[in-house]
């Protein structure tokens, strides 16, 4: 980056916090963690030990003892090599237009439900595509141009997320919960209705974890910070204990407000408010007004979770380009060193999915429209299982890393003994296998492959297309000094 860039902007620790808090919260994912039912708690607790905790600290150390633009990118190549990295880089750009996509579905299914009709397939297509060009060009800003964005962003998640779960203690305490606690097994994951164990409980994992993810985007904001050795740890950890209190907050009042079984994954937020305030009395035109606010930040946070990724994930993908995984243009970057070609292919991407899944749904024969109407679960589901490939190489890589002693006696260093780094490094790595096995195949029976086929030929597309990118990896000399010279 032109040394005049990074003194002209500066992105404190402040907006670190909160854009720590508005890449990770994501609101589009409680309603389908809330769909857990009670045991979400103690998964809740389980994932905040085994995964959460050694993630964060294990972003801090490699984000402040390795600064780079190119996050996970950088570590995974210096760890485990190129052609590991490369795969690292292809997942984590799959995912993102996935992502997009699914955001954009999801801003028209909620412009319907807080208008009260529906509108028209052409109007749908229009907006939809409004939307992944915003965030496209917002895609070409650095976090410090734009941290107004993800800074009301963030503001905007604790206002609903806070108030779905303040009015959800007080119909719990007044009026009990729609999923009351019958028995202490109701609380146990992977316990079923009958007693028994069930294996299908562990399908859930996936849904926390995706919720947990994007610590290692803040450490590609390093060139932005004054003092990114201090104040990526502290964005982190502050972060994190935000993060985990609203996400607890929310899919609790989501859970008071709705049975499990009557819960909808993409609208469970707004239907929650409506139940929730009918239940305490408030009057029809009251409620319309709440629900139309709080939609309206909730639509806002859909932009601002993509602006606050944006950066992270160009900024990995531009750095696989250079080594030839993606297109030698990918690398290109604007006045503001942002790659911003990355930013206008990922769209590109995007839009050709999402406009496949309007057209298909308007216009394929009725059987096969009715299959293809939720195309935000869809496109969710694929976007979180390449999300989860991504991370694996990962959690190697710190354990090769850490071995290696710190580069920096300034920067953040995880202590402690071989057998605890082992922990931190394959807990997750493990809860993170389990958690893709278990989404891919949430049953032993061939019954299952009536209803996921999609997922699994969409994840073996995926691995197989990645094996074609990652074998254009030049793993010479030129190309390692390159990625080098470009690492801090």
């Amino acid at each position: 980056m032109p040394k005049t860039q990074k003194n002209k902007y500066k992105f404190r620790l402040f907006s670190a916090i909160l854009a720590t808090v508005c890449i990770i919260l994501v609101g589009d994912a409680v309603a389908p963690t809330a769909s857990i039912g009670n045991s979400q708690y103690l998964w809740w607790v389980i994932m905040l030990i085994g995964f959460f905790v050694p993630y964060g600290l294990i972003s801090a150390e490699l984000g402040t003892q390795y600064p780079s633009e190119g996050g996970m990118y950088t570590w995974v190549r210096k760890a485990i090599g190129p052609k590991w990295a490369g795969r690292v880089a292809w997942f984590y750009w799959v995912n993102f237009p996935l992502w997009i996509a699914s955001l954009a579905d999801l801003v028209t299914t909620y412009l319907m439900q807080m208008l009260g009709f529906e509108i028209s397939w052409a109007l749908i297509l229009a907006l939809q595509v409004f939307y992944i060009v915003l965030v496209s060009v917002l895609g070409c800003l650095r976090i410090s141009q734009s941290d107004w964005v993800s800074n009301i962003g963030a503001v905007a998640k604790f206002i609903f997320m806070a108030g779905i779960g303040g009015l959800g203690i007080y119909v719990l305490v007044t009026q009990g919960s729609a999923n009351p606690i019958e028995s202490w097994t109701n609380l146990l994951p992977m316990v079923g209705a009958d007693g028994g164990f069930d294996f299908a409980g562990l399908g859930f994992v996936a849904l926390i974890i995706f919720n947990m993810l994007g610590f290692e985007v803040v450490s590609t904001f390093a060139d932005d910070m004054d003092n990114p050795k201090k104040e990526i740890p502290k964005a982190i950890i502050l972060g994190g204990v935000l993060i985990a209190v609203f996400y607890l907050l929310a899919s609790f009042g989501i859970g008071v407000a709705i049975p499990v079984d009557e819960l909808s994954t993409d609208t469970g937020l707004l239907d929650s408010y409506d139940i929730l305030l009918n239940t305490i009395g408030f009057s029809a035109a009251a409620i319309k007004a709440i629900i139309f606010v709080v939609g309206g930040l909730f639509l806002y946070t859909l932009i601002a979770n993509i602006s606050s990724w944006s950066f992270g994930v160009n900024s990995v993908i531009a750095y696989a380009a250079e080594d030839g995984t993606f297109p030698k243009s990918w690398t290109k970057r604007n006045k503001d060193g942002v790659p911003y070609v990355v930013s206008i292919w990922t769209g590109i991407a995007a839009l050709v999915i999402a406009v496949a899944g309007i057209l298909l749904a308007e216009f394929a024969p009725e059987g096969v429209a009715e299959d293809l109407t939720n195309m935000f679960w869809m496109f969710f589901q694929l976007s979180y299982v390449t999300l989860l490939l991504s991370y694996l190489p990962m959690f190697v890589a710190f354990w090769k890393l850490h071995k290696q002693g710190p580069k920096s006696k300034k920067a953040f260093w995880i202590e402690g003994g071989s057998i605890k780094i082992a922990l931190f490094a394959f807990v997750p790595f493990i809860l993170l296998i389990v958690a893709l096995f278990f989404t891919l195949f949430p049953e032993f029976n061939l019954e299952m492959f009536e209803y996921n086929w999609p997922l699994i030929v969409g994840a073996c597309l995926a691995v197989i297309i990645g094996e074609f990118m990652v074998a254009r990896i030049r793993t010479g000399k030129k190309s390692s000094r390159k990625v080098t010279k470009r690492t801090r």
